[in-house]
C-alpha cells in the first residue's frame, strides 16, 4: 500500500495528524509520498522540514519531490529558472513573498532544490503538478485530451498529481486517436494512437484547510484507491 499526500504548506499539526492516520490502517502502508508544497508562508515550515528529515523510529521515510511553494522559494533565491517569483506575487502579493522569504531558510531552499520533480513508478507518474510544470493544475474539469497529454509525454497510466489540492478520480476510456501536423508547406500523413484506460488522480491537500487533511491510499497491486479525510485540532476524529 502507497500512501500519497500534497501540501502540506507548512502545516506541522495538519501532517502528524495524516502520519498518526497512516499508523491505524488496517493495511501495512510500505511507501509514503510527499508531492510537493511541504512549506508555504508561515512560520512552522522549518518544522515540517525537520520533521520530514527526520522520521521517528518505526517511521517510513517519506519519498519527496517539489512542488509550487518549493519553486517560489528558489525564484525569492535566484535558484530557480525564474529570475523573479512573478507568479508568488501575481497571486498573493509582495507581503507574503517577504513572509515566505522569512519563513523558509536558505540552508533549507538548497536542501528543496535536491529533490526530485516527480517519481516514475511501475505504470504511475506521481508528481505536484504535471509532466509539464509544477504550476500545472488538473482537476475534473479539465479537459480529456489535456489529461491524456500529460499522460503520454511520459508514457504512465496513472497520474497522481497534487497541484489543485483537490481528491478526484478521472478514468480515460480506451480510444484511438488520429493526429497530422499540418507545415506552411504540407500536411504530414494522418497516425492513429491506441491509448490504453487511463486515469488522473487529485491526491488532496493536508494542511490548507484548518482542523481537516485529505490524502489518498492506493493499492499499486489491486489499483484499488481510497481517499482518506482526517480532523484534527478541536474536530479530532478522522473519515473516509
Amino acid at each position: 500500500m502507497w500512501a500519497i499526500l500534497s501540501g502540506i504548506e507548512g502545516n506541522l499539526a495538519a501532517y502528524e495528524a495524516v502520519l498518526a492516520d497512516i499508523k491505524r490502517q488496517r493495511v501495512t502502508v510500505e511507501e509514503l509520498y510527499i508531492l510537493g508544497d511541504l512549506v508555504a508562508a508561515k512560520p512552522e515550515s522549518e518544522k515540517v522540514i525537520k520533521r520530514i528529515q527526520n522520521p521517528l523510529s518505526g517511521e517510513l521515510q517519506p519519498q519527496v519531490c517539489v512542488g509550487w511553494w518549493e519553486e517560489q522559494c528558489f525564484a525569492l533565491h535566484g535558484l530557480g529558472s525564474l529570475a523573479e517569483p512573478t507568479e508568488l506575487i501575481a497571486r498573493y502579493g509582495k507581503q507574503t513573498a517577504k513572509l515566505l522569504w522569512d519563513s523558509v531558510s536558505r540552508e533549507t531552499v538548497q536542501w528543496l532544490r535536491g529533490l526530485h520533480f516527480g517519481f516514475f513508478e511501475l505504470d504511475c507518474l506521481l508528481i505536484h503538478g504535471s509532466s509539464v510544470s509544477v504550476s500545472d493544475e488538473l482537476t475534473p474539469q479539465t479537459p480529456p485530451w489535456q489529461m491524456l497529454d500529460r499522460l503520454q509525454r511520459v508514457q504512465a497510466n496513472s497520474l497522481f498529481c497534487g497541484r489543485s489540492g483537490q481528491v478526484f478520480e478521472c478514468q480515460l476510456q480506451s480510444a484511438s486517436i488520429a493526429t497530422s501536423v499540418v507545415t506552411l508547406d504540407n500536411k504530414q500523413p494522418v497516425q492513429t494512437v491506441t491509448t490504453l484506460q487511463k486515469r488522473v488522480v487529485g491526491v488532496g491537500n493536508v494542511g490548507r484547510e484548518a482542523g481537516k487533511a485529505t490524502y489518498t491510499l492506493y493499492n499499486p497491486k489491486s489499483a484499488r484507491l481510497d481517499f482518506k479525510t482526517v480532523f484534527y485540532g478541536c474536530q479530532k476524529g478522522f473519515g473516509s
